[in-house]
């Protein structure tokens, strides 16, 4: 049997620990090993922006789904209240991806896809469609995108402010 230099020696049973080809640098603290404002959105990050969104909807008596997603477009947290229309768990879905695609929040870009817009044919000319209504902002940490919210149910102003409240109370911007 060839020994892979560096890898421990099997003990008599032939089993041997488990070998790590880069072990950790004892010298450099791991990433997860305490709160840097670099992380990327976690999924209590998204949990907890969920549940802000649903508590300011409350609030105002509006029926809300909340859709978060990470820096590259996946889904981390999902929640549609059992009396929002059930439309608004594709649309808040769409608007948060518009708005980590644009980066931008979708209140701000819905002129854009008018007639004569600078993104006119933008909403059809992609495989996953955007959606042009207030209620999707991108989530920045640290200067740095990192995912976007969408809600989709209330008036799309309503939406709008719903998202950046949760973003407020979370992550404090």
């Amino acid at each position: 049997m060839t020994r892979i230099p560096g890898k421990p020696k099997p003990d008599r049973h032939g089993t041997a620990p488990p070998h790590h080809p880069y072990p950790p640098h004892r010298s450099t603290p791991h990433v997860l090993d305490h709160p840097h404002p670099r992380l990327p959105l976690t999924t209590d990050d998204a949990d907890s922006l969920v549940s802000a969104a649903r508590r300011a909807a409350d609030e105002q008596g509006v029926r809300i789904a909340v859709s978060v997603l990470d820096a590259g477009g996946h889904l981390l947290a999902f929640r549609r209240d059992d009396r929002a229309v059930l439309i608004a768990g594709e649309t808040s879905t769409r608007k948060a991806f518009t708005a980590l695609q644009l980066d931008a929040p979708t209140a701000d870009v819905v002129d854009a896809v008018q007639p004569g817009g600078l993104f006119h044919t933008l909403p059809t000319a992609l495989d996953r469609p955007l959606l042009f209504i207030a209620g999707g902002v991108p989530v920045h940490r640290d200067g740095r995108l990192i995912g976007a919210i969408g809600i989709g149910g209330g008036a799309p102003e309503q939406d709008h402010g719903l998202a950046n409240a949760a973003i407020q109370e979370v992550l404090g911007g």
